[in-house]
């Protein structure tokens, strides 16, 4: 499935191969800054690296907050030093179809009332 209901993700693109692709900002591992740069990975590239969560907190030069952080890897939701992380996500966002997003608590909502939701949209 693509999305909650067979639409493409938020944020989310098709490469030339008809691959699906998601937006990452890119962190300087030397300075340890999130940057404003965003590049698009599919899905066997971003198993390579460690992706912190987008609502990771920042400090005004785009540093981490904390020293930790809640961060993917090979498909494993890990708590990793804020050192090691390769990128970030753009959006929390950007795993749930744009119909999807506009529910609101989506999080918190029963699964099947968030999917008769998105169905109504």
């Amino acid at each position: 499935n693509i999305g909650l209901i067979n639409n493409l993700s938020s944020y989310a693109k098709i490469n030339e191969y008809g691959f699906i692709m998601s937006p990452y900002r890119r962190i300087d591992r030397a300075t340890g800054t999130v940057t404003d740069e965003v590049e698009y990975l599919t899905a066997d590239e971003e198993d390579n690296y460690t992706v912190a969560q987008a609502n990771s907190p920042l400090t005004d030069d785009n540093k981490f907050v904390n020293d930790t952080v809640m961060a993917r890897h090979v498909g494993n939701n890990i708590e990793v030093d804020a050192s090691t992380a390769d990128y970030m996500d753009v959006s929390p966002k950007q795993v749930i179809a744009v119909a999807a997003a506009c529910i609101p608590f989506l999080e918190n909502d029963d699964s099947n009332r968030a999917l008769m939701g998105t169905n109504m949209q």
